[in-house]
This record gives structure tokens, sequence and C-alpha cells, in this order.
């Protein structure tokens, strides 16, 4: 439960973080904002939907799914 209660609250502190962000004018801003999204996603897709319990096959094919919409994402911007 401690671990639960740890990867939300940095969940909840990376989302600030975005937050406050996205509201500057850096010319990296959408890298980083990616960056953390891709944090937030595996947080939430690992300890909360307990893909770590889950057969490889899922865990690969999360991670292949993450690797190329963030490149896709990238491509585009």
């Amino acid at each position: 439960m401690k671990k639960l209660n740890i990867t939300l609250a940095v969940l909840i502190i990376l989302t600030i973080i975005s937050a406050l962000t996205s509201e500057l004018e850096m010319k990296h801003a959408v890298v980083a904002l990616l960056g953390l999204a891709v944090i937030k996603f595996i947080g939430v897709s690992f300890f909360f939907m307990d893909l770590r319990k889950a057969h490889p096959f899922w865990k690969v094919a999360i991670l292949l799914f993450l690797l190329i919409f963030t490149t896709a994402i990238f491509i585009v911007s």
C-alpha cells in the first residue's frame, strides 16, 4: 500500500510540473512534456494496472506501443 501512495504522490507532482512547464515559452517544452507523460504512463500502467505482474508479452507490448507513439509525436512536432 505504501508503494501505491508514493507512486500516486509522484504522479501528482509530475502533473503539477507538467502544468507549470506548459505555461513556459521554452524551446524544448514539447520534449519535456512528452518525457513527463512517458514517466506518468509507465507509473500508471506498471503500478496501478499491475502490469509488473503480467505476462512478459503485455509488458513488451505496452513499452513498444509507448516507443512507437512517442516516436510518432517527435516526428510530427
